[in-house]
């Protein structure tokens, strides 16, 4: 073989290595991780029907939710949620749901209602009943009454009872009876469960409280003024869970009563335009992906 020709199939080999590495797709930036968002949904009684607004203006904006936490009817509204109800399933269940569908009066020492009732508004509106059968990571809280501290349910177990223990406010619904202990509302001991949303996975929390009326409303009966009492304690503890809040959406409901479930219609919207003005800075938090080109030219 001569060396002209050695010289030329080396030139060629040479060549088809070049147009090789030419068309050769480059390997793209690893995009930034995206955040993994937390919902911890406060109490309020029928106020609660404004987290579905708040729910419904993220789907409608492709916010991805990985957890959920809730106390008082933020718990109910978390489990349906977790469990796969959509957020117009959850409108309609708070607009048309009433006092009796979830209480009933039953005079006795430790209370003048049981929420017995519950369980069945639980089971037309929730797709699952279990806390490992949920979408999503849920979590609940309920008070102990005896000690005062959080009790947090999460991962396995029934739903019903957490979300019962966690809609009983003292001195109205009689305490609810578990391993040995007395359980009332969660808000007793935490308000807004940012740091359980935290503990289920998130690394950033959208807290959503909802406010109750404010001082400028004279308390009319007995349980409008233990309600201010609560609300009161609650504001001197306002700043622990904000502290492990990223984001804080607060719906303008305070001019609804906690009995207010006719509202149902005006509270979701209330929801609604909170969220709305919210998902700018929720937006900022996802990564954006740049367009890259496949290859590179040679």
């Amino acid at each position: 073989m001569g060396a002209g020709h050695v010289a030329g199939s080396f030139i060629s080999a040479f060549r088809r290595l070049s147009r090789s590495k030419a068309q050769r797709p480059v390997a793209l930036p690893l995009p930034p991780a995206a955040p993994k968002i937390g919902l911890a949904l406060g109490g309020g009684f029928a106020r609660g029907i404004a987290h579905a607004g708040i729910l419904k203006v993220f789907e409608e904006h492709g916010i991805p939710i990985h957890c959920i936490a809730g106390v008082s009817a933020g718990s109910i509204v978390a489990a349906a949620y977790a469990s796969g109800a959509t957020p117009d399933e959850i409108a309609r269940a708070g607009c048309t749901m009433r006092f009796a569908d979830v209480a009933r009066w039953s005079l006795c020492r430790m209370g003048f209602v049981v929420s017995e009732r519950m369980k069945r508004f639980l089971e037309r509106l929730l797709k699952g009943y279990r806390f490992e059968d949920m979408r999503i990571p849920l979590g609940v809280v309920a008070t102990d009454l005896a000690t005062g501290q959080s009790v947090r349910f999460r991962d396995t177990g029934d739903v019903f009872l957490p979300i019962r223990a966690s809609c009983s406010y003292p001195g109205l619904f009689q305490p609810v009876p578990y391993n040995g202990r007395l359980l009332v509302d969660g808000a007793m001991s935490m308000e807004i469960p940012a740091i359980l949303a935290h503990q289920l996975g998130a690394t950033r929390v959208i807290s959503v409280h909802l406010p109750a009326q404010g001082a400028d409303v004279q308390p009319r009966n007995m349980f409008q003024v233990v309600n201010r009492c609560f609300q009161i304690l609650q504001e001197r503890t306002e700043e622990k869970w904000r502290a492990y809040s990223d984001l804080v959406i607060t719906p303008e409901v305070s001019r609804v009563q906690w009995d207010g479930f006719d509202c149902g219609p005006d509270l979701v919207k209330l929801g609604e335009e909170a969220a709305l003005a919210a998902i700018p800075k929720i937006e900022a938090w996802l990564p954006k992906l740049e367009s890259l080109p496949e290859t590179v030219p040679a």
